[in-house]
This record gives structure tokens, sequence and C-alpha cells, in this order.
């Protein structure tokens, strides 16, 4: 039977790690200005050594405009994919970035994970999301807490 469980984002479990590294189209959640939530597919990319979750994005999409409206503070967002009855969430702040570098970064992760180059797009940035939780169903050990 599957568990939820929550891991520790900088440090999950192999099981954990693996299904994020499956390509999974997934879903990212930001605040509109009013509050109410904007859901989109996207495609995410997980590195727990960083702590880090990235998205590369158009930088006048709505998800960035979201973020960008939080403020100097971030924006409080989730990334999820999911699986039949396999999940996983990751939350944290997220900053938009702009440094040709760590948009190429971002490029390059999605590259590896999605098996395909992203198109060129000069108007590309890519959302950091700070890691501050993570959870999910499926097989993996359970944490209390």
């Amino acid at each position: 039977m599957a568990t939820t469980y929550s891991v520790d984002p900088g440090d999950p479990d192999a099981t954990y790690l693996s299904f994020w590294r499956e390509r999974h189209l997934c879903t990212l959640t930001t605040p509109r200005p009013d509050g109410s939530p904007h859901v989109v597919p996207v495609g995410v990319t997980y590195d727990p050594e960083a702590r880090l979750a990235r998205v590369i994005a158009n930088k006048a999409s709505t998800k960035v405009a979201n973020v960008l409206a939080a403020g100097p503070a971030g924006a409080r967002v989730a990334v999820c994919q999911v699986d039949g009855r396999r999940w996983a969430t990751l939350e944290g702040r997220a900053y938009v970035r702009t440094d040709p570098g760590r948009v190429a970064e971002a490029e390059r992760r999605y590259a590896e994970r999605y098996e395909r180059v992203p198109s060129p797009n000069p108007s590309r940035v890519v959302i950091e999301i700070e890691l501050e939780r993570a959870m999910g169903r499926g097989r993996g050990r359970r944490s209390r807490g």
C-alpha cells in the first residue's frame, strides 16, 4: 500500500529522487495578486544538493508575473507531478532569475530530464524555487514530524 510521507528536500530517499528523475509533466502553482491559485503545466527539474527546483519560462508569462508580484521576499509556490497513485510535491519560495548562467543551467537540466533541448528563446528566464518542504505518496520511507 502506498504511504504519504515527508522528506527533507535536501536529502531525499532514493525512491523519491528516482521519481523526480523520471520524465513527467508537472504543475506549478503560483499565487495571483488576489491570492487565488494559478496552476499551469510545466517541466520541472529537482536539484536536492542545491535545495532548488527550476522551471524555465518566458519572462512575459503569467507565472513569472505572479512570482514577481510577490516582491523581494519571493512567492510561496508548489510544483507537483503525478503518475497513477504516485505523486510528489516540492514547496518553497520562488524567485525569477535572469542571469544567463542560471538560465543556461536550468536549460541543461531540463534537456537532461526531458531528453530534449528547449527551443531557443531570448526572453527565457528561470523560476528558481528555494525548497522548504517535500512530500509524496508512493514507495519510500516514512518520516515523522
